[in-house]
């Protein structure tokens, strides 16, 4: 097992640490990696006072990012599940350690990795001695920047909600988060907020679990909203489109953890439980686990602005690795595709796609892994049915009445069996 802390600065390094991230601070002692160290700095110069419970669930958060971006995968015995001790210094240690149990059990969900965790004082809790500037937005909205949040945030504006949009900085997205929300609702604070991770050593490139910082942060901005403060719960929306969210495997040889679970319904329950245990009235809310990316478009409320804003969204699991362009062929980029095409609108993807013709039958289109997975998926349902393709990636257990979590699946292929069709992949 390897472990690793999460500390404030000043605190000495826990015994039998094998990796030690300095949380919220911008120091670098040689062999300590950093994590948060701009958070601070941007939610007090916004006038911002989070609750101490939202810091000590955001310290977890970028801390689980840390971990995941420091442990390397390759030295695992299996080349993927890794063993992660994790020790988080937070305000309130007896109460997050009461809740290691479910919080572990998200974890593994999530990464595919077992973890232990541990919580100890003495955590970091900015404060400032500024006057509180409470905010009048009604509800938190999550803004990535992709296609899904986009419709997400103009929905919400056209329910005649007031949202506090918060992103989470990418590289070759933040222009775009930034434009999306002037645009859609420019009266409201977007807040922009990055985990920064660096850890000691070298990076591990396959971060399943670093979009959880974007929930810790959009936890954090629902605490400094007026309702919060006035003892109201805080709707946190988090739009993702039913297909992505349930991340069931394409093949027998594709593990769910190959893509990101942050935002399926058990990981989010998981969540849910633990936001309610400390106290913390934030609602996670997401409209569309039953809807398909395409029927997202479709039922998008205001049409024309979606138009206007809809191709300089960004989908691409490869977006900066291929120039900032999407590539047009891993399994996100042709969801895109598809969903474009079941909306029945031309696809204006701005810089089109890198490898746009999927019907070429070489290593670099059609027998890419990601195009033949979903060829080999589309196969599958069409020859035995969606519950072939499902197996055991879906139970009641997990989800309660999974029929309606089946068909968004089975509707999602489809969508891609249209894409391949119409591209003509073999």
């Amino acid at each position: 097992m390897i472990r690793v802390s999460c500390l404030p600065e000043d605190l000495p390094d826990e015994a039998g640490s094998d990796l030690r991230f300095d949380i919220y601070s911008q120091s670098r002692l040689a062999g300590r990696g950093r994590v948060g160290s701009l958070v601070p700095g941007r939610v007090r110069r916004l006038g911002l006072r989070p609750s101490v419970d939202a810091w000590d669930f955001t310290s977890f958060a970028i801390a689980v990012v840390a971990a995941d971006e420091a442990v390397s995968r390759e030295r695992s015995p299996d080349g993927w599940t890794r063993e992660i001790g994790l020790t988080v210094a937070v305000s309130s240690p007896d109460f997050w350690n009461s809740q290691r149990g479910r919080l572990t059990q998200a974890l593994r969900f999530l990464s595919g990795d077992i973890w232990e965790l541990n919580f100890i004082g003495d955590g970091a809790a900015p404060t400032t001695s500024d006057p509180m500037r409470l905010r009048n937005e009604d509800m938190i909205c999550l803004l990535s920047g992709g296609m899904d949040s986009l419709i997400g945030a103009i929905d919400v504006v056209e329910e005649g909600r007031n949202p506090l949009f918060v992103s989470q900085m990418a590289k070759g997205d933040t222009a775009d988060q930034k434009m999306f929300a002037q645009t859609i609702s420019p009266h409201s604070l977007h807040l922009l907020l990055n985990h920064h991770a660096r850890p000691p050593g070298p990076s591990e490139r396959s971060q399943r679990a670093r979009s959880i910082a974007f929930l810790g942060f959009g936890v954090l901005a629902a605490t400094c909203l007026r309702r919060h403060h006035d003892g109201d719960e805080v709707e946190l929306r988090i739009p993702e489109n039913g297909f992505i969210s349930q991340n069931v495997p394409l093949t027998p040889l594709r593990t769910g953890s190959l893509s990101t679970r942050t935002t399926h319904p058990y990981f989010l329950r998981l969540i849910q439980d633990t936001l309610d245990a400390a106290g913390l009235r934030v609602r996670v809310n997401n409209p569309y686990e039953h809807s398909t990316k395409g029927e997202m478009l479709l039922g998008c409320t205001n049409q024309p602005l979606l138009k206007q804003l809809v191709g300089d969204s960004t989908s691409c699991g490869r977006y900066s690795r291929t120039g900032f362009q999407h590539c047009g062929r891993c399994v996100p980029c042709q969801v895109r595709r598809g969903a474009y095409l079941a909306w029945g609108q031309d696809d204006d993807t701005v810089g089109r796609y890198k490898y746009e013709q999927l019907d070429q039958d070489d290593v670099r289109h059609a027998r890419f892994d990601d195009v033949r997975s979903v060829a080999i998926a589309v196969e599958t349902v069409s020859r035995h049915g969606i519950e072939e393709l499902i197996g055991g990636a879906m139970n009641a257990r997990l989800l309660g009445d999974i029929t309606p979590y089946r068909e968004v699946v089975r509707r999602g292929i489809a969508e891609l069996s249209a894409l391949h069709a119409h591209l003509g992949v073999p």
